[in-house]
């Protein structure tokens, strides 16, 4: 059985910290010990698959100390690790947990410096990979010193070797990624009106402008994230609207990796798309109900599918 790839290329230590009431230019004491957890897009989506026992592979680039512990984090939680080691440090990204107004404020570094020649590993190094591959997850920031178009080669890269890759990102990166076609796309509705340029204040204008994207780059599926409210799933034959479930949110940290990992679980399992819709929204709202950085499991997600309403547009 071939295995799904997580390709991070910006990982870091996710650092949770919790405090009573969060006071911005003020003193804020920590609880006793925090959380330091694997961390990064595509870290977290292979940390979700292995809860629901999906064969995956986490790649990217790691650095230093820091990126010694990352590669011990993910082996003693069983994931299969293939990293690039590269100069200096990988980043430490801060998140703040607020007790009482229920908010996470996050502080991200910027992370290590790649070169010319890492990057030229990393596509040799992902050929190789890519012969045990199924399905891609490309997503998160990129480093220092790597192109604005990344995305966009690594995409073109994996189709090459037909694999379908399913982009996760923002701003540039997933605009050009979102030109080379890759298999299944998820923007939250701000990203979405970034990519058009325009204001997407319907249903309707949100599935027009999915299934513009699905013509124009001959994309196979297309989620929009509408955070609390749910989600749209876009394909060229059909489209569905699954909200939320009615949840007490605690953190919003990992939820939209949930939902990757969900989509990703439903293609390797060849779920119709009213199902996929269903399995996703309900992964990603069971985690957005978990504090810091914990992740649904499986059986979480199975015991409140019947409590998703979906609805075809």
């Amino acid at each position: 059985m071939k295995s799904v790839l997580t390709i991070t290329l910006n990982p870091a230590i996710d650092k949770t910290v919790i405090v009573d009431r969060f006071v911005v230019g003020g003193l804020n004491r920590i609880e006793p010990i925090p959380q330091l957890d694997p961390g990064g897009k595509g870290v977290n989506v292979a940390k979700v698959l292995k809860n629901f026992d999906v064969p995956v592979i986490a790649t990217g680039f790691v650095a230093g100390k820091q990126g010694e512990h990352l590669l011990s984090s993910l082996e003693k939680r069983g994931i299969a690790t293939s990293f690039i080691k590269v100069d200096g440090e990988t980043r430490t990204n801060l998140k703040i947990v607020d007790k009482a107004n229920k908010q996470t404020t996050e502080v991200n570094e910027a992370g290590f410096q790649v070169s010319v020649c890492d990057l030229d590993s990393l596509f040799n190094h992902l050929s190789r990979l890519y012969d045990h591959t199924s399905h891609v997850v490309l997503g998160g920031s990129i480093p220092l010193g790597a192109p604005k178009d990344i995305y966009q080669q690594l995409i073109e890269h994996a189709k090459n070797h037909q694999v379908k890759i399913i982009l996760d990102a923002d701003g540039e990166a997933f605009r050009l990624g979102v030109k080379a076609g890759p298999f299944a796309i998820k923007p939250n509705l701000y990203e979405l009106e970034q990519f058009v340029d325009q204001k997407l204040p319907t249903y309707e204008d949100i599935e027009k402008a999915a299934r513009n994207l699905i013509c124009d780059y001959n994309i196979q599926l297309v989620v929009v994230s509408l955070g609390k409210e749910g989600a749209l799933f876009i394909t060229n034959e059909s489209s569905v609207f699954a909200d939320a479930l009615s949840i007490k949110a605690k953190s919003s940290v990992g939820a939209g990796d949930s939902m990757v990992a969900m989509i990703i679980y439903s293609l390797v399992k060849n779920l119709a798309l009213e199902e996929l819709a269903i399995w996703s929204v309900t992964a990603g709202s069971v985690t957005a109900s978990k504090s810091g950085t914990e992740v649904c499991s499986l059986e979480e997600v199975a015991a409140s599918l019947d409590k998703i309403n979906v609805k075809h547009l």
